[in-house]
């Protein structure tokens, strides 16, 4: 959408006077909210309640039904608080409004959303974390393309996502090739959008999750579209809710009692593929027997750290990162982990899953 130079002047004089309303409103509200934040820092410092007190609720983001299956196939018995949704939610973006929206608790992402988050103004921390070893991700092109390498990529049209993992995957890609954001057209879309702008000629390389790969190469190899892999990793693999729920203490209760069932299911899925590839690739993904089997092959063994010293290195990089391109405000990434719950998904799991 475009705007003529008079509907501009217009939109500005238009959000001048609301900046100004908001102004005389925040004048007489401030003291009430400074009183609020103090009572939601002194929440979050509170120690988590041993037990989720009856009644308590949560929502929660549960993508193409992945948790109830893991929970369900792994018989991990009843969670100890009541589920009011299983949100269809994946994608950061859809999960940052849900939380704007109240109807979702917590989310599961990687490490970007909550840096996305934090530069819209919009408070939530992280309650647990998996580290991610091997590429989650793989760029795609676009079909008769004769790009082979990320060094390729100079001058050419990526799909750009800046609140998904897929977006600090591109950007890591391109740092290591040494191509620098002025080098390359960034087309910015949500990854929802990255099969039909590859199709259509739209972009010419989209990252691509390794589960959506198979399908996109399966119809569009035999036209010349191609995968080009790296071994740019995106560290994490997390949990994370809004601070008006972790500062509840019923809430961030059954938050703490949810992060143990999340590591379980994932440790489960990892130990039993077969079933899973049955379960979920081939019953509810449409994926075939063998496009299962290469997925699964190229997953990663969960690691649910006992300290996330590690974690918080990597997102701050990543956060300085989307920074020096302009993306992002420079931050201080501490603010994002909730280090109550540090640990709590490491000492559910058998050793080996700690990391």
């Amino acid at each position: 959408m475009s705007f003529s130079r008079t509907s501009g002047v217009d939109r500005r004089l238009f959000l001048s006077s609301l900046l100004g309303a908001a102004a005389g409103v925040a004048g007489l509200s401030g003291c009430a909210s400074s009183s609020a934040a103090a009572d939601s820092e002194e929440a979050l410092s509170a120690p988590l309640a041993a037990k989720v007190p009856a009644g308590t609720s949560l929502k929660i983001a549960s993508y193409l039904g992945t948790q109830q299956l893991q929970f369900k196939l792994a018989k991990l018995g009843e969670l100890p608080f009541k589920v009011a949704g299983w949100a269809n939610i994946g994608a950061g973006p859809d999960v940052i409004n849900a939380f704007r929206a109240g109807s979702l608790d917590i989310g599961n992402n990687a490490g970007i959303p909550p840096i996305q988050a934090h530069y819209q103004g919009y408070d939530a921390k992280i309650v647990a974390i998996n580290i991610t070893r091997k590429p989650n991700y793989l760029f795609a092109t676009k079909p008769g393309s004769d790009i082979r390498t990320v060094e390729d990529f100079k001058g050419r049209k990526l799909a750009f996502s800046q609140g998904q993992a897929q977006g600090v995957v591109l950007l890591r890609a391109l740092k290591q090739a040494g191509l620098s954001y002025d080098e390359v057209k960034l087309v910015p879309l949500t990854s929802n959008q990255f099969f039909t702008a590859l199709q259509s000629g739209q972009v010419d390389v989209a990252p691509l999750a390794n589960s959506q790969a198979p399908a996109y190469l399966q119809q569009y190899g035999a036209k010349g579209a191609r995968a080009i892999t790296t071994d740019v990793v995106d560290l994490l693999n997390l949990l994370w809710a809004p601070v008006s729920v972790l500062s509840d203490p019923a809430k961030a209760g059954a938050v703490a009692a949810y992060v143990p069932y999340w590591a379980k299911g994932q440790v489960w899925t990892y130990e039993h593929p077969d079933i899973w590839n049955e379960e979920f690739y081939v019953k509810t993904q449409n994926l075939t027997l063998p496009q299962a089997k290469a997925v699964t092959a190229l997953a990663n063994k969960p690691l649910f750290p006992p300290s996330w010293a590690e974690a918080i290195k990597w997102e701050q990089e990543t956060a300085d990162l989307l920074a020096e391109g302009g993306f992002v405000k420079k931050f201080d990434v501490s603010d994002l982990f909730d280090r109550r719950f540090e640990g709590i998904a490491a000492k559910s799991v058998a050793a080996e899953y700690r990391r």
